[in-house]
């Protein structure tokens, strides 16, 4: 070969040569080779958001709490410190002792948090003893929540128990709580109140969060129903009425048991292709059960994302795979050029 076809021959190599490191450097990452499963930007960001996906058994019942002029709307304190709700399980002692009222509540979330009716757990019931302090009470002795509430009460969520809302004195303007009232007991009488058992067809399925208790004032909703929860006897299983303080509540908070996701990253919007294939994320995703040591399948995890780095080791060029490249052109360069 002459010179001068070597010469075309140098400038044709290292043409190929810029233009693959010019391709390189656009991509910004590994060159798929010969793979149709090679994963993609818009791959990457769908798993991300089915992974801080909840799945849930029964969606929120979302109640809005009634309204001046509505039928159980009943009155709200003229400073605005309190508001009340009618309830068909709100009674008065006879004879009436006193000032003492209160509630007792039963709030049961799904997996995500969010109050429900129990259409997910029917022929499943939760207990709780009274005692008799409150036996003369027709809901209480002891006060029994059958689910789903919307086929067994009147009124199946009474109290907007816990969140706040600049439009309220109290509560989110959700109701979240099954309840029975009691009115008419002495100032210095005392209520209490048992564990709550859990009997019936999905019993396994719900777990008893805890309790929360507040005596001596209106009901604090600014409270997080997961979080401030206590063991009963931490909570106390019961208040004693005082002078100038004569109102107290308990709820009991049960949550359906079931994967749940801690993620603080969870984007607004869902993508229709996500929504399609959230159940199958869910299905091989575990980030963790309430109630246990928190602790996700780990070894499966693990397991997956090995074999996601072989894939992509076989199918790509990363980091080195273009220099190898360039080596082995520029090589040929060189054997062209020392040609005679």
């Amino acid at each position: 070969m002459s010179r001068d076809g070597r010469t075309v021959v140098i400038v044709g190599v290292l043409a190929v040569l810029t233009g693959v490191l010019a391709t390189a450097v656009l991509v910004g990452g590994p060159v798929a080779v010969g793979s149709d499963d090679a994963s993609s930007g818009d791959g990457v960001e769908t798993n991300a958001v089915q992974s801080s996906t909840t799945a849930v058994s029964e969606p929120a019942a979302e109640v809005p709490v009634p309204e001046p002029g509505d039928e159980y709307y009943e009155a709200a304190a003229p400073d605005g410190s309190w508001i009340s709700y009618i309830n068909p399980r709100d009674e008065y002692r006879n004879p009436y002792l006193g000032d003492g009222s209160g509630k007792i509540c039963v709030t049961l979330l799904n997996e995500a948090g969010e109050p429900i009716v129990g259409e997910s757990v029917p022929d499943t019931t939760a207990t709780v003893s009274t005692g008799e302090e409150l036996e003369w009470h027709t809901g209480a002795d002891p006060m029994v929540v059958e689910y789903p509430l919307t086929d067994n009460y009147d009124q199946p969520l009474d109290s907007d128990q816990f969140g706040t809302s600049s439009e309220l004195p109290q509560g989110d303007g959700y109701m979240d709580s099954h309840c029975i009232e009691m009115h008419g007991q002495p100032e210095d009488g005392t209520i209490e109140y048992g564990e709550v058992e859990i009997t019936g067809e999905h019993a396994d399925d719900i777990e008893v969060v805890g309790y929360i208790q507040q005596a001596h004032e209106a009901w604090d909703t600014d409270v997080d129903p997961i979080e401030d929860t206590e063991s009963y006897e931490e909570a106390g299983g019961g208040w004693t009425y005082k002078t100038d303080g004569s109102h107290g509540q308990a709820v009991v908070v049960l949550q359906l048991e079931g994967e749940v996701d801690d993620s603080s990253d969870e984007p607004e919007e869902r993508t229709e292709s996500t929504t399609e294939n959230s159940t199958e994320s869910d299905e091989s995703t575990d980030d963790g059960i309430v109630g246990s040591d928190g602790n996700g399948d780990s070894d499966d995890d693990a397991d997956d994302g090995s074999e996601s780095d072989e894939s992509d080791d076989a199918d790509g060029l990363p980091g080195f795979g273009v220099g190898v490249a360039v080596v082995a052109l520029a090589a040929v360069a060189v054997v062209v050029s020392r040609r005679p």
